[in-house]
């Protein structure tokens, strides 16, 4: 794909469908010669009555009109034929239709119900000229038995109008140079604004029928009168001001693709034109210093059927090799094998996500190829399983324990999925301020204190009783107060307790209330966590097992 000049004019193409519901009723449904050969009406139900929603050309040149009802339509050509109107069909055949013109340009626009905009900037050349271009795209949908009107104009608006108003033949189709488009749009009528049925009719009572009559008044009065938005409409479709279009699929960072001159079928070719497209993606990236997190792949079959695939790593990447592993198990984990039909005639590679990648040197110890050894195992299992069946810890900004971390995917792009917080840091000779592992649900104990907040003296867990002889707390930890559900969350306080034969423990205290707390004789603890001092994941090494103990023992 070429890259266009910020300086360089932008070009839309508007295509407008002014029978799409007409269209893929008869397209979807198998009609008899006689049928075809009548005029088609879709209808729905309004205030208990069926009415035509829309028609098709032979029942517009027959006097058949939208609002009509059905019996009166009948009356009028008995012969006709009537269908349901499902707008759910029509939007799920313009999103379609709008994957399809993906191979011509990646920016498309829905323009609903009956319209897409194509930003055609820096494409026409691909095609030698807007003409081909456009005369390739209308044949296209011609023969995918489509009624399509088609326009070029430097900004949507005008385009879209110019295809909706611009001839009253169906067929004829306008181009409008750069700079050109007041002069193309002044004969149009009011009603290409798009303004709503209140204004057009109030435009029509004070005799501005035409964009020109509107084109030649002050906008000040214009916007008093008739509101502000209509001198906005009026500068973009007279080609004054451009606001370009919100495509349906954002342009990628990163985009290449392969056009082929007589389509492929076989999985052989298909795979190495992949390869060469990853190949050719990676020398972009590297010339960047960038590394791309997430590819998809688009594959264009002859028949106008768009299928995607998308891939995800867990660092950034641009080695062609590991991504073509990534889509191999893919396309392996696929519940029904790629389909090429008559085969594939465009194939692109999009980089959707990328991040910066400086070169890596790999340590004596080697930890930088373990690294990226794991990280090649994660967005492995992850193409071949699904993003959600790999899964890492994630730390959350809260001092509650048990919600201070959760797991996120491994190779997550989301940014509402991780937290936005990192890891607290700390000293390496520091002891963990948590436990590693937390009992869910917490362990009940039988305790016995000195005092209603000083640490339990000794307490009795999994029938065995422990004697204590360090002890640290309490750490008072409250509720969280903004949760709906914190008033009925009892308040903790934490000790950190050594026994006799050097075992750690943390322990809490659940209180409803200070009252009810101070008359308890014997207090219920829980233990969150148990780590042995020999063990490797002890959060105190013998070293430090007075930790702040002493200060508070001696």
């Amino acid at each position: 794909m070429s890259t266009v000049s910020s300086t360089s004019p932008r070009r839309y193409l508007a295509l407008w469908f002014p029978f799409l519901p007409a269209d893929r009723h008869r397209r979807a449904s198998s009609v008899s010669p006689a049928q075809a050969e009548a005029p088609l009406v879709l209808v729905e139900k309004v205030a208990n009555a069926l009415r035509i929603a829309t028609v098709d050309r032979l029942g517009l040149s027959l006097g058949l009109t939208p609002g009509l009802t059905l019996a009166d339509a009948r009356a009028r050509i008995p012969h006709l034929v009537a269908a349901d109107m499902d707008r759910a069909a029509d939007a799920a055949l313009l999103a379609r239709l709008a994957d399809w013109c993906d191979r011509y340009t990646p920016l498309v626009a829905v323009e609903e119900p009956d319209g897409l905009v194509l930003d055609i900037t820096g494409c026409a050349h691909f095609f030698a000229g807007e003409e081909n271009l456009r005369r390739a795209v209308m044949e296209g949908l011609a023969r995918g038995g489509l009624t399509v009107r088609g326009s070029v104009a430097g900004t949507p608006q005008a385009a879209g109008a110019l295809a909706r108003f611009g001839r009253k033949t169906l067929g004829r189709h306008d181009i409008v140079p750069p700079g050109e488009e007041e002069m193309a749009v002044r004969p149009l009528p009011a009603a290409a604004l798009g303004v709503s049925p209140e204004v057009l009719l109030a435009l029509t009572r004070a005799g501005l029928k035409t964009v020109g009559d509107l084109a030649d008044r002050p906008s000040a009065p214009l916007a008093a009168r008739f509101g502000a938005d209509l001198p906005a409409r009026l500068a973009r479709i007279l080609g004054r001001e451009d606001v370009g279009i919100s495509p349906r699929r954002p342009l990628p960072p990163c985009l290449v693709e392969r056009r082929f001159a007589e389509p492929v079928a076989r999985e052989e070719d298909i795979v190495a034109a992949l390869a060469g497209l990853a190949r050719r993606a990676g020398g972009i990236l590297a010339e960047r210093g960038e590394g791309g997190r997430r590819f998809e792949a688009a594959f264009f079959r002859a028949d106008g059927r768009v299928t995607r695939l998308a891939v995800a790593t867990g660092r950034p990447t641009r080695d062609a090799a590991v991504v073509m592993r990534l889509f191999r198990e893919r396309l392996a984990a696929l519940a029904a094998p790629l389909d090429p039909g008559f085969g594939f005639d465009l194939l692109r590679l999009a980089v959707t996500v990328c991040e910066p990648l400086g070169e890596s040197q790999t340590s004596l110890d080697g930890r930088t190829v373990e690294d990226e050894e794991v990280a090649a195992l994660v967005d492995r299992l992850g193409a071949r399983f699904g993003p959600a069946a790999v899964l890492r810890p994630a730390f959350v900004d809260t001092h509650i324990p048990e919600r201070a971390v959760r797991m996120v995917p491994a190779a997550s792009l989301d940014d509402s999925a991780t937290p936005a917080c990192d890891w607290p840091a700390g000293r390496l000779d520091d002891p963990p301020a948590r436990p590693v592992h937390l009992f869910d649900p917490p362990q009940p104990i039988e305790a016995l204190a000195e005092v209603p907040d000083g640490p339990p003296l000794r307490f009795r867990w999994r029938r065995v009783l422990h004697e204590i002889t360090r002890a640290e707390g309490p750490e008072r930890i409250a509720p969280e107060w903004w949760r709906d559900e914190a008033g009925e969350e009892p308040t903790r306080d934490y000790y950190r307790v050594e026994d006799t034969a050097g075992r750690r423990f943390w322990v809490f205290l659940a209180t409803l209330s200070r009252s009810r707390r101070a008359s308890d004789a014997s207090r219920s603890f829980c233990a969150w966590a148990v780590r042995r001092s020999a063990s490797a994941l002890a959060w105190l090494t013998i070293s430090s097992a007075c930790f702040m103990a002493s200060r508070c023992l001696r």
